[in-house]
């Protein structure tokens, strides 16, 4: 069984075979694959019409399926891997050990949000940003300077004592659970983080830095978290609800998957006990 760390406790050799991993998708392409599908459903995603992978109810799951997918490719690579976490609540500096040089490496220069150091920096020739909206192929940084703070633990555990999963208008402007861990309501948890770092993060190409999947590998187990919360608040909507995915609807772009399918992550990985 997949047991997902927290990164602050991954031995140095489990840090060098994440990014060995990473390294190889990116070399083969299949990573810059997962870039553009991100980036495809936050276009596509609109509060008043279909909406799949943000802003619906159906974000956790839809995130959930692309982190299995992502880590399932790492595992064809080096089957020891498995996707940390970034628990950004209590790691919250730019000195954390996350973004040393073994690891993610740093924030970007003030000059242009290049990232100078660690394996993902354009001087290592082994992380071309491909899908981009612009000239530049360089990974992009600028850590907590659009936003100065990461959310704290405090933040996060009013969210998790929310008791009902969602609601309508099952869009941005809903409240529960599921919009306030996404950001768009209240303490802005999910979100904040992504301007926080700054860069690709910020945009819908975000997972072209590597930190997305741990960022979200920690959005994914504070809904793991908030399920144990509360046994008796399922997902919602059930059924009949247009242009958001119903519990038993499949899930696109992929054909075989429903929220129904994904709400026990022990089916696929436990977390560790951190």
């Amino acid at each position: 069984m997949t047991v997902r760390k927290n990164q602050a406790l991954l031995t140095a050799d489990e840090k060098r075979r994440f990014v060995a991993a990473v390294l190889e998708l990116k070399r083969s392409g299949r990573y810059d694959e997962f870039v553009t599908t991100h980036n495809a459903f936050i276009i596509g995603d609109t509060d008043n019409g279909e909406r799949t992978g943000h802003r619906s109810p159906s974000f956790l799951p839809w995130h959930r399926r692309f982190l299995l997918e992502f880590e399932q490719a790492l595992q064809k690579v080096d089957a020891s891997v498995a996707l940390p976490y970034w628990d950004w609540s209590t790691d919250r500096s730019i000195r954390s050990s996350l973004w040393a040089p073994d690891f993610l490496g740093g924030t970007g220069r003030s000059l242009d949000g290049r990232v100078m150091d660690g394996p993902f920096a354009a001087s290592s020739g082994n992380w071309t940003i491909n899908v981009r909206v612009d000239g530049r192929t360089f990974l992009r940084r600028s850590l907590g300077t659009a936003v100065r703070e990461l959310p704290t633990r405090a933040e996060v555990e009013s969210v998790l004592a929310m008791p009902t999963y969602d609601m309508a208008p099952w869009n941005s402007a809903s409240d529960g659970f599921r919009n306030h861990l996404e950001g768009w309501r209240g303490v802005n948890l999910h979100n904040r983080v992504h301007v926080w770092v700054g860069g690709q993060m910020a945009t819908g190409m975000s997972p072209n830095d590597p930190v997305f999947w741990l960022h979200h590998a920690y959005i994914d187990k504070l809904w793991a978290d908030w399920q144990r919360r509360h046994p008796g608040s399922g997902y919602v909507p059930t059924a009949g609800t247009p242009n958001v995915v119903d519990l038993n609807d499949t899930m696109k772009p992929w054909n075989d998957v429903r929220p129904a399918d994904l709400l026990d992550h022990t089916a696929h990985y436990t977390f560790d006990a951190a």
